[in-house]
């Protein structure tokens, strides 16, 4: 069996950390002025009501999100 070089692999996490850690700290701001429920055709997927959904007329299509991203989003949210 192999020996695990312990050095290498500590390096090797702490890479893997600061990586993730960026793109946690990127998708923290993003939370704060894009819904979370937006898709990428800014689809509403979202399984309860937002003032922001708007439903088209004999669709069975999800609403379509009319939030801006550059608002925060979140107060439009009924809880």
């Amino acid at each position: 069996m192999k020996k695990i070089d312990i050095d290498k692999a500590k390096k090797s996490l702490e890479y893997l950390y600061e990586i993730y850690s960026e793109m946690s700290s990127n998708a923290d701001e993003l939370s704060k002025k894009r819904c979370p429920y937006k898709n990428a055709k800014s689809r509403c997927t979202a399984t309860f009501e937002c003032r922001n959904q708007h439903f088209l007329k004999n669709s069975t299509e999800l609403a379509i999100c009319t939030g801006s991203d550059l608002l925060d989003y979140r107060p439009a949210w009924k809880i």
